[in-house]
Formats: structure tokens, sequence, C-alpha cells
């Protein structure tokens, strides 16, 4: 249960501050780094920064601490929250490392029941 509140959590956050491209693989079968992965994109490195900063917030007001953050002056930041690691990149960083690819053998989530607002494309 714990871990699907993170992911809410993360998700919605995200989506609210308009990261592209959101998606979650469940991994656990996989790896033992973590149950989850959230990936999204950001429009900037700024915006890269935004989105790990407000995903950070709002996780901790829910009493949700990360274990480990990585990449604060990079093009991807890495969220670590033991079950749940989410990955946050700039667009060429995200297609670099194509983790979309490499864990392609996790399940995704269907994150259209975990969104609770709808953003309209530009």
């Amino acid at each position: 249960m714990k871990l699907n509140k993170i992911i809410e959590i993360a998700v919605n956050s995200l989506n609210d501050k308009k990261a592209k491209e959101i998606s979650a693989i469940e991994v656990g079968e996989l790896t033992v780094i973590a149950e989850y992965f959230i990936l999204a994109t950001a429009t900037s490195s700024t915006h890269v920064k935004a989105l790990a900063d407000i995903v950070e917030e709002n996780l901790s007001k829910e009493g949700f601490e990360p274990d480990h953050i990585e990449g604060k002056a990079t093009g991807w930041i890495l969220l670590d929250y033991a079950g749940v690691v989410i990955h946050i990149f700039t667009k060429d960083t995200r297609e670099f490392y194509n983790l979309d690819r490499l864990w392609s053998d996790g399940k995704q989530i269907d994150l259209d029941n975990i969104l609770t607002s709808v953003r309209e494309e530009n």
C-alpha cells in the first residue's frame, strides 16, 4: 500500500507540473533495485529540477523521504524511495539512456486510474 501511495503522489505531481511521457514500470521481478520505476521527461534542465523538487516536496508532506537522490546538477535526476525509483530526464537524456527499452520486460502500469487530474496537451 505504501508503494502505491508513493506512485500516486509522484505521478500526479509530475502530471500537474507538465512532465511529458510519464510512465511506470513494475520491475520487482527483474531486479532487486526496486519494485517500480517511474519515468518522466522534462522540457529543460530547469524543468527537471522543478519536477524533482515538487515530487520530493509532495511526498515529504505525506511522510515519505527519499533514501537517496542522484544528479541534482544534471539532465537526469533520480529520486530513490526504496521500492519506487523516480527518474526525471531531459528528452535527449531519456532517449540516450533509453530505460524504457532497457526495462521493457517489466510490466507497464496503467496510469489512467492513478492520475487525478487531466491535463490538455498544448
